[in-house]
């Protein structure tokens, strides 16, 4: 065999060898994949902070696993019709301080953080909230009045500062660290089957936003898809002006609150606006009052093209939290209602971060600041009147702010 010959072979038996190698490692690899352990699944199950035998958190699996598979044809929903609505105080957020968190806010910013920025009135108003008061629209009214002046960007980033400060009710707990992680578990958990998740609260919008955005829920729940109380707003400048169409936003502009209210979002104001914001019925929704039922009818609604679910938390757990409503007596009020009931006590394996624990005492009294020579704002007063159903408290004894940044405004 002459030398070209030879060297042709040479290069035809190496390029047969390379290929041989490549389809042996390509084989096996193959067959390595489909003996392998299936891949972990990371996606929330409502396994982590549900307990095992929890009734609820299987209902939501079977209902979520029915109506995201297209081969059942009677319940399943598109995905741009999985919408799924929660109220926030007391069903994904803490409303057992004694009051709500922008009752605290309000208490705060009147009391300690700017009573030079508020009248006296308010202040008396503020100094008078007790465990049982009533979160009506008057109270909703002061709250407006007390940040008149403040921009937008002001008031978001005073509702993130405020959230820093510890509570007096709870051992280790800042106000942001209010959210139920059962609650924020199953948010992810419709969030990863596609469905589009509104909070709708009887807390002021903006106030509402700084709160999901600094909690668990923040990647799931985006700024427009938070509707809450309204306070009136207008273009700095022309705060008095009787209407909008008289002037126009230029660069540079700022939007502040003018003491006005627009309109508390609880009981039927619910279902309008959801009506009103979203355009369509949600097929979930998760409430834990009465304020909430207007938003549960509405949903599970007869007319609803689709299967709908309301489920309703009850405050049961009188150990980890300051519930004290009677599980029996709820459960059955709302199951004749039709809503869903979910136990605190029962459902929830984990309620709050480790280390958070009810204080010794639920409620402290707020104080009136000492009198001084600076002049109040000007006067702007309603009393409040008391009632609330499951009174809330706040806290102290929380731990020093942590490392991590809280949200901003943008």
């Amino acid at each position: 065999m002459d030398t070209s010959k030879k060297n042709t072979s040479i290069i035809i038996l190496s390029i047969i060898l390379v290929v041989a190698i490549i389809a042996a490692a390509f084989i096996f690899s193959r067959k390595k994949e489909t003996t392998a352990e299936p891949a972990a699944d990371n996606t929330a199950d409502l396994t982590t902070y549900w307990t095992p035998d929890s009734p609820v958190a299987q209902s939501l699996r079977d209902y979520v696993s029915k109506v995201t598979d297209p081969a059942d044809t009677a319940n399943f929903i598109p995905v741009k019709d999985r919408i799924a609505v929660f109220d926030m105080d007391g069903t994904l957020t803490c409303e057992t301080y004694y009051t709500y968190y922008d009752t605290m806010m309000f208490i705060e910013f009147c009391l300690n953080d700017h009573p030079e920025r508020v009248s006296d009135e308010l202040k008396e108003v503020a100094a008078a909230i007790k465990p049982g008061y009533l979160a009506d629209e008057s109270l909703a009214r002061n709250f407006a009045k007390a940040y008149a002046g403040m921009t937008m960007e002001e008031f978001y980033n005073y509702a993130v500062e405020f959230g820093k400060k510890p509570t007096a009710s709870f051992e280790n707990m800042r106000y942001i660290d209010n959210c139920y992680l059962p609650m924020a578990e199953l948010v992810q958990y419709l969030y990863e089957n596609d469905f589009t998740i509104y909070v709708i609260s009887g807390t002021e919008r903006t106030t509402t936003r700084a709160i999901v955005a600094n909690s668990p829920i923040k990647d799931y729940v985006t700024p427009n898809h938070v509707i809450g109380t309204d306070f009136e707003v207008k273009q700095k400048g022309h705060e008095t002006e009787s209407s909008n169409m008289n002037f126009k936003y230029a660069n540079g502009d700022e939007l502040v609150l003018t003491g006005g209210f627009i309109q508390k979002n609880l009981n039927a104001n619910k279902s309008i606006y959801i009506e009103r914001e979203i355009g369509q019925r949600p097929v979930l929704a998760f409430g834990n009052s009465g304020s909430d039922t207007s938003m549960m009818n509405y949903t599970i609604d007869s007319r609803n093209p689709y299967p709908a679910q309301a489920y309703m938390v009850v405050a049961d757990d009188n150990v980890r939290e300051w519930g004290k409503q009677n599980w029996e007596e709820k459960s059955a009020d709302y199951e004749s209602k039709g809503y869903i009931p979910i136990s605190m006590k029962n459902d929830f394996a984990q309620i709050y971060e480790e280390g958070i624990v009810p204080a010794a005492e639920q409620y402290k009294e707020p104080v009136l600041p000492a009198a001084d020579s600076t002049e109040s704002a000007p006067a702007d007063t309603e009393n409040v009147p008391a009632d609330t159903e499951n009174a809330p408290a706040d806290t102290e004894n929380a731990p020093e702010d942590t490392e991590e940044e809280l949200q901003p405004a943008a």
